[in-house]
């Protein structure tokens, strides 16, 4: 889901691989031209001080779910907390195919997505506006010359850290040990950012009302661990 393209500037970094897989069905076409328009940004505009004046219900809080995939966990967290605003954001066109026709069908107001690098969104975001950021199964770019495309990086959590509010998480999930100890290096040299785990279970079993993904079902049956890591900005 992933991709880097090489940069001297960091916030340049693209996050997403693969563009389209699947051709578009007709309804997801029709949506991407009536309904995507009003979900997506303007990047032409500084963002609002308070993004939840874009949402219809100014929620209180709001979350960020980079990278959905097929939408599954973005959808029913949405669903569950209504009162909540929640970005998504992917790159991959079938993805976001996925979500119009979920947001669509459940009529929800309480969604709001980009399609595209999440780079761009990040950096545009105003400070201090989430509860929560949600990175589930990202790309894991498995071979060591790969890693520094890898999304989880030093430069990254700054601007991550920026958008949360204190207190607020980054959770992240991985099925590839080896991207689990690199991101918590990091974790572990930010002056950001905590992992709140105290037992193994905390880490090893899913957070309460995770949602499971079509992609983690598959990386079970095919033998992979999933693990559940919980990042508290400070």
């Amino acid at each position: 889901m992933n991709e880097h393209h090489d940069s001297n500037d960091s916030s340049q970094r693209a996050f997403f691989g693969r563009k389209k897989g699947h051709p578009l069905r007709a309804r997801q076409i029709e949506l991407f031209e009536e309904l995507l328009p009003k979900l997506a940004f303007d990047f032409t505009k500084p963002a609002p001080a308070d993004l939840a004046s874009l949402f219809p219900h100014r929620p209180k809080t709001l979350r960020l779910e980079i990278g959905f995939g097929g939408a599954e966990h973005l959808i029913a967290q949405a669903l569950a907390h209504p009162d909540a605003g929640f970005i998504g954001a992917d790159g991959f066109l079938n993805a976001i195919g996925k979500a119009l026709v979920a947001i669509d069908d459940n009529d929800l107001k309480n969604v709001r997505l980009h399609h595209g690098d999440a780079s761009n969104l990040i950096d545009w975001l105003p400070s201090n506006t989430f509860t929560r950021i949600d990175l589930l199964y990202p790309d894991p770019w498995p071979k060591r010359r790969q890693w520094k495309r890898r999304f989880i990086q030093d430069d990254t959590l700054v601007r991550l850290a920026r958008i949360l509010k204190k207190g607020g998480e980054l959770r992240f999930a991985t099925d590839i040990a080896s991207y689990g100890s690199y991101a918590l290096a990091r974790i572990m040299r930010s002056p950001d950012f905590v992992w709140t785990a105290e037992i193994a279970d905390d880490w090893r079993q899913p957070w309460d009302g995770w949602s499971r993904t079509r992609y983690e079902a598959k990386a079970i049956r095919e033998g992979r661990t999933p693990n559940y890591f919980i990042f508290r900005r400070v």
